[in-house]
């Protein structure tokens, strides 16, 4: 949430800035000035006014233009957004643009300096409190009234900023009423059990303790409510809810990186972890066992949304995390998986292949469940019955036979397999291969005539067959039924909006080379990290896979043996046309998408 220029430090009395004079903004003077620009045409602007003498609601000037979509002068016929147009009122006042990011924002701290009241009366919100200065957000740039007043409150310097005035208003609204909550529910824990606030030799030595807050309280159900919606708007994938002894955290992880964005008492937490787990039906008495749960709920913009939960007994209370998962994340295409078209032309290949056994590999959280969930729903049809065997069900799918394991009652993936063989399947998914039960199970399946796909823990697609030689299984049985394994991993991918050109690294180059694929010199059509308001100044906006696909054919299956060597079953993978990990990752450098570094932080050691 960086401004695109330095802060303005200017004094109440000199903010007039630009053409704009002192005071709040009025549509005449914003449209004559816009006119004047050349951005706007006068009869666009002779009805944009008429539109405003008709609306009798206070709304701010941008919000009227921007609803107007009035056509643009510079560029031609480019509608102005409010962006657009608060970008340019930013360029008019003298101050630095910015969008808020709420990830980034101290939510206790900036609610704790002014009221509500007196923010939404003069059109602004703290985001940064420093020991030295406060950044202040506000739509009304020219409307110093208030400035010397706060100044004075806070005795620090005051650092204003220009945002969108539909921000502005959502985020005041939001920080405030969250912040609100987390004290209602607060004052009503200690009026309930006399605590002052100040924690007594029991409270501290009593770990696993739990407030008497109850889960449905008013306060409670609106901090969860605003957490998930937070999440949504966030692109989160996981929700952390982190108990402590006195402040305890909450993180999101967003792009594979987990960001804090908010803290809250102790008490509030065990309020909030209770009233999730109301939610997903799970026990609320029992808290010194793990458990898991799952809630279906709708995103604000109305999609249906999965969400996994897990607790965790830790010494403070129980920590949660919540897995979202959300249909259109978990439903790609194969171009939007990151495949390029000669792995999505031999991936396919692979999977409607009529009998065998299709391997996805890859540690937790690289995208081996999106992968398979991808290509059910490719597969599933009205003529094709498909069931899966999970531990969890990840996702409920309707076009799927869900089936999800207990092991209390004897239902593992072994004998949840046996049981959908009797099913008439022609497809069947099973969550992971554990054991040389499950692994037996699945290759009597693709024997029998199914398609049997299901993932492993591995490095690399070839040491897929070493794992199941481990497990036990014959080699001659995994010759004959194994078609394929596909290892995968996620790396966040460049901001298409300010990547720039960079030149790659020389040692870093060095490290990530593939013996078996070499690449001498550095990729030149890389580029590097630069930060926008797009993607928090991080450089990154979202991720996308490195594959390493092998296909079994007659000469490799030959080489599959009880002792077999890996290396030199690699060397003849990639003589026979599969692209390494490493070389993948290189090729997405070489195009832009991603850097060495990020391809390095999930990739395995070379050896």
């Amino acid at each position: 949430m960086e401004p695109t220029a330095a802060a303005s430090r200017q004094p109440a009395a000199a903010i007039a800035g630009g053409r704009l004079p002192p005071g709040k903004l009025t549509i005449e003077r914003v449209l004559a000035l816009l006119v004047a620009d050349g951005i706007v045409a006068g009869s666009d602007a002779a009805r944009a006014q008429a539109t405003a003498r008709e609306t009798r609601i206070d709304v701010h000037p941008l919000i009227l233009l921007a609803n107007l979509k009035l056509p643009g002068l510079k560029p031609a016929g480019v509608e102005l957004s409010l962006e657009r147009l608060t970008e340019w009122l930013a360029q008019e006042s003298g101050l630095p643009y910015v969008r808020i990011d709420p990830t980034k924002v101290d939510v206790p701290a900036v609610t704790a300096l002014v009221s509500q009241a007196y923010a939404q009366r003069y059109r602004f919100l703290p985001l940064e409190v420093r020991a030295d200065a406060v950044r202040i957000a506000t739509s009304e740039p020219l409307a110093s009234d208030w400035l010397g007043d706060v100044e004075r409150l806070l005795r620090k310097d005051i650092e204003r900023v220009v945002v969108n005035p539909l921000d502005l208003n959502r985020y005041t609204m939001e920080f405030f009423g969250v912040s609100q909550s987390v004290r209602g529910a607060r004052d009503a824990r200690e009026s309930k059990d006399g605590n002052t606030g100040m924690p007594n030799f029991e409270a501290l030595v009593e770990l696993g303790r739990a407030g008497e807050l109850g889960a449905d309280d008013r306060h409670v159900v609106h901090i969860v409510d605003w957490l998930l919606q937070y999440a949504y708007e966030q692109r989160a994938s996981d929700i952390h809810l982190e108990p402590r002894r006195d402040i305890s955290r909450v993180r999101f992880r967003i792009d594979g990186v987990l960001h804090k964005v908010y803290e809250m008492p102790a008490p509030v937490m065990n309020a909030v972890t209770a009233r999730i787990k109301v939610l997903g039906r799970m026990d609320l008495a029992e808290r010194r066992r793990p458990q898991d749960g799952r809630i279906k709920t709708r995103s604000p913009g109305g999609r249906e949304v999965e969400m996994r939960l897990s607790t965790m007994p830790t010494a403070f209370g129980e920590k949660t995390v919540m897995r979202i998962f959300d249909p259109d994340t978990a439903f790609k295409t194969l171009e939007q998986l990151g495949f390029d078209p000669a792995e999505a032309a031999a991936w396919n290949a692979l999977v409607e292949r009529p009998h065998g056994i299709v391997l996805v590999t890859g540690p937790t959280g690289s995208g081996k469940t999106t992968t398979l969930y991808s290509a059910l729903r490719r597969l599933a049809s009205s003529e094709v019955n498909v069931c899966t065997v999970e531990d969890p069900i990840e996702m409920i799918a309707t076009e799927f036979n869900q089936m999800q394991v207990h092991p209390q009652i004897d239902l593992t993936f072994a004998s949840g397999v046996r049981t959908l063989l009797r099913q008439d399947p022609d497809i069947i998914m099973i969550g992971e291969i554990r054991d040389l039960d499950t692994a037996q199970m699945a290759v009597q399946a693709s024997l029998t005539g199914h398609l049997v796909l299901s993932t492993l823990h591995t490095n690399d697609a070839p040491s897929a067959i070493t794992r199941l030689l481990d497990l036990g299984v014959p080699h001659y049985l995994i010759a004959s039924t194994l078609n394929g394994v596909l290892a995968q991993r996620l790396v966040r991918t460049l901001c298409p909006h300010c990547k720039q050109p960079a030149a790659v690294d020389a040692d870093g180059w060095q490290a990530l080379n593939d013996r078996l694929h070499p690449r001498p010199q550095p990729a030149s059509g890389a580029c590097g990290p630069v930060g926008c308001l797009e993607c928090r100044n991080t450089g990154y906006l979202g991720r996308t896979g490195l594959y390493e696909l092998l296909t079994l054919d007659p000469s490799l299956r030959s080489l599959i043996r009880a002792d077999m060597e890996l290396d030199g079953f690699t060397r003849a993978a990639v003589g026979r046309g599969m692209n390494t990990l490493r070389s993948t990752g290189m090729d997405k450098i070489a195009k832009g998408l991603t850097t060495v570094e990020e391809v390095l932080s999930v990739l395995p050691p070379k050896e």
